[in-house]
């Protein structure tokens, strides 16, 4: 799944560590998702969106639509 995490906190200016405390994940969380490593929880996708202030197709694609 790619993702535009990375994108939207550079914009805001939070590391990685800020961005995860507010979400109450851990950083290696956050980085894992960010890389494609990890895709998170339904609830936590959420989360991203809300935090954001986006539609959660906005921040998350399937590798088919992208």
């Amino acid at each position: 799944m790619h993702n535009r995490l990375r994108e939207l906190r550079a914009e805001r200016g939070w590391s990685q560590s800020e961005l995860a405390q507010r979400l109450e994940v851990s950083r290696q969380s956050v980085n894992a998702i960010e890389t494609g490593k990890y895709d998170p929880s339904l609830p936590l996708a959420f989360r991203i969106a809300r935090l954001f202030e986006l539609p959660i197709e906005a921040i998350f694609s399937d590798e088919l639509t992208s």
